[in-house]
């Protein structure tokens, strides 16, 4: 019997196109975790995440103080952990927390299930709280309109992460193709694998691993929050809104990466020489870099705030930041932010992957767009 031949054909050229895929990806997150400056520079990320939990509470002035009444309510606030500051009133108590004597007052409630309340002047800690009870009533004598560290902080934390992953991974992407020029290995490549099949892999294998250290670093910074008790002192009314932003900040991240990633390889694929790359990768850097000082400058909700969420390339960060400090935002608003940003991010690799195919195989210098465009 003569064998059955498989017949080649668009389905059987779509499996071989991503079976070479998946080898350029395998290949390049191979050698990234070979890498001693990657290894380096994931532990000195960790490392700061670590100091940023644990230098506060070095630098806090030691537990709360907290204003009592008699000896039963200063043992409850003792075992929850503050300094008990014994006074003589209510009204004593009162003054000395308006004064910053000290950080809240416990006081006699009849009201209350458990007989007591807590009294602070613009917030207090839940491990304070929790401590006293959670059924005990608590009273702001000043409350503010929003938590100034979570205005400030939100920004830094979703924009650095960004920043930091984009520039790490999309100067490896660069290096990488300048690198495979300069050595004429990019010649046997394109011989064997498609040359956008060689992008697309590049820039897979770069995805891969950036979404897998920030997962990494998420986890660690809410494992040591956990851990350290930092977390129990978030205003409970922040959560839904935090798990929300974090929530969206997963498919922003991964639409926002991936518009960064092709114009880090064209940055590469122009120039012959790692010399030359600063040339090409600077506007590249500018583009990561603007959109998260414009949003840490804007750390307060806005037109300004609501713009930069819906630009592709500042809406992973401004989009998310947005939903912590307004406490939540219609879910039509990151769902069009996130349409809008992908609409981009598939434009920029079109135009990317045609801009490389043009490009990667010249050398003798850096090579102009409009050189790359034209293909010849």
């Amino acid at each position: 019997m003569t064998p059955v031949r498989p017949v080649a054909g668009p389905a059987a050229d779509r499996r071989g196109a991503r079976g070479l895929l998946w080898v350029v990806a395998r290949r390049e997150m191979a050698v990234k975790l070979r890498d001693r400056a990657f290894i380096v520079s994931g532990v000195v990320m960790l490392v700061l995440i670590g100091a940023a939990l644990v230098v506060p509470a070095l630098l806090s002035g030691g537990p709360d103080r907290v204003a009592v009444l008699d000896a039963r309510t200063a043992d409850v606030v003792e075992a929850a952990g503050a300094e008990a500051v014994a006074t003589s009133s209510d009204d004593a108590a009162t003054a000395a927390v308006r004064s910053g004597d000290v950080d809240a007052a416990v006081l006699p409630d009849a009201d209350s299930p458990t007989g007591l309340r807590v009294v602070a002047l613009e917030s207090v800690s839940s491990v304070l709280v929790l401590g006293v009870s959670e059924a005990s009533p608590v009273e702001l004598l000043e409350p503010a309109d929003a938590d100034p560290l979570v205005a400030v902080f939100a920004p830094l934390a979703f924009g650095i992460l960004f920043m930091t992953t984009s520039l790490l991974f999309g100067l490896s992407i660069a290096q990488s193709v300048v690198e495979e020029k300069q050595t004429r290995v990019v010649e046997i490549l394109v011989a064997a694998v498609p040359v956008r099949t060689l992008l697309a892999g590049k820039v897979v294998g770069a995805a891969a691993l950036a979404i897998a250290q920030t997962a990494v670093l998420a986890a660690v910074a809410l494992g040591g929050l956990a851990l350290s008790g930092r977390a129990d002192a978030l205003p409970a009314e922040l959560l839904p809104s935090l798990a929300a932003a974090v929530g969206w900040y997963v498919p922003f991240f991964v639409a926002g990466f991936l518009l960064l990633a092709g114009m880090w390889a064209v940055a590469g694929a122009l120039v012959s020489r790692i010399e030359d790359l600063g040339s090409t990768t600077t506007p590249v850097q500018l583009v990561v870099m603007l959109p998260f000082f414009a949003t840490v400058f804007v750390n307060s909700p806005g037109p300004a705030l609501t713009a930069l969420s819906f630009v592709p390339f500042s809406a992973p960060v401004a989009m998310p930041v947005r939903m912590v400090l307004e406490g939540g935002v219609p879910v039509w608003q990151p769902l069009t932010a996130l349409a809008l940003l992908v609409v981009g991010a598939v434009a920029v690799v079109l135009v990317a992957a045609r801009l490389y195919e043009g490009s990667l195989l010249r050398t003798g210098g850096t090579t102009s767009l409009r050189q790359a465009w034209r293909r010849r």
